[in-house]
């Protein structure tokens, strides 16, 4: 097998690229990480693994990172003290997070490949006087990979996936038990008796508005960091890289949006990105029906077949039937330690 670094993933044909990553999720699709490569606050490498005819067989990206704006992707918030990598390996954003392989590898070829995939990012953070971490591993890719590291992995917190069956709304409210199919459809009832007008936007149409409810939000959860400018970048980043395919769901009063899900559909899984609502502006259930049912909804229409609702809160994901996972990261010593 061949090792190759490469500097952009524009570098990697996209359906090459994609046949790793789809099974993955949307945080290391390859648009994804073409538009964090705007992002100014780290340097990106790729490390690919090839068969000698060219085949990839696996990848990950690398990330140098000079300043990160947000603490749960701070080593000094997560990590033991000894360990403060500035190199990320995979993901660096969703919490979510994994090395890609081709799918139906053997046991054998994929153990090598991560092997492969573990030496490149040691050898680019020493280069940069540094080590690496994989943050917000998946239960899988954290079994795959914790036998090649010096450390056990660290559990940092919770993911919720909420499985949508059938092909409707009413199909996934049947799955639930009978107590939550009668709060489901009351906090259905309760927003709808609001009358506020839903609007469905490419995110791209709605920067401005949702960037301050987001900001909001920010706030309210003590990240002073990320006020309207911050998230205003945020927001056009995403807008032009992913284009038509980052929707928003948003309520509106009148002609002011007082709440908004910007989502994604990839893969067979509708990813929830980012929630915000107006807090003085207060509807009946107005956080649930944006956090799960209305994406829910538009997940059914796309025929997705699970709701990705990510970390936090996860008592409320798993009382509207989300099944719920670990989350782990694995760090790096220096050579010698």
């Amino acid at each position: 097998m061949i090792t190759s670094v490469v500097d952009s993933v524009h570098e990697v044909p996209a359906a090459e690229w994609e046949h790793l990553a789809r099974p993955a999720g949307l945080y290391l699709s390859h648009r994804w990480l073409a538009g964090e490569e705007e992002d100014p606050t780290a340097t990106r490498a790729y490390c690919l693994v090839r068969d000698p005819d060219g085949t990839l067989l696996a990848a990950a990206p690398l990330h140098l990172v000079r300043d990160e704006p947000n603490d749960s992707y701070e080593p000094g918030t997560v990590l033991p003290p000894h360990l403060r990598p500035r190199v990320i390996a995979g993901a660096r954003r969703g919490y979510h997070n994994t090395p890609l392989t081709a799918p139906g590898l053997e046991p054998g070829r994929r153990h090598a490949c991560l092997t492969l995939l573990r030496d490149a990012a040691r050898r680019f953070a020493d280069r940069h006087g540094t080590t690496h971490w994989w943050p917000y591993l998946t239960a899988r890719a954290t079994a795959a990979l914790a036998p090649l590291y010096p450390d056990p992995p660290l559990r940092l917190e919770d993911d919720a996936l909420i499985p949508l069956p059938g092909t409707c709304f009413d199909d996934y409210v049947a799955s639930l038990p009978a107590r939550r199919r009668t709060g489901v459809r009351r906090e259905r009832a309760g927003f709808a008796a609001a009358a506020l007008r839903l609007r469905h936007h490419v995110l791209a149409d709605c920067v401005g508005e949702a960037a301050v409810l987001l900001a909001g939000h920010q706030r309210g959860h003590g990240h002073d960091r990320d006020g309207v400018d911050a998230m205003t970048a945020v927001l056009n980043r995403q807008a032009a890289a992913m284009g038509d395919e980052a929707r928003v769901v948003a309520a509106h009063d009148g002609g002011r949006m007082t709440g908004f899900c910007l989502y994604y559909h990839y893969g067979a899984t509708t990813w929830i990105r980012a929630v915000a609502h107006d807090r003085g502006h207060p509807a009946p259930h107005l956080y649930f029906n944006l956090m799960y049912y209305l994406p829910a909804e538009a997940a059914y229409a796309h025929g997705s077949t699970a709701l990705h609702a990510g970390m936090t809160a996860i008592e409320a994901k798993r009382r509207r039937g989300a099944a719920v996972s670990a989350l782990s990261a694995l760090a790096d010593r220096r050579p010698g330690r």
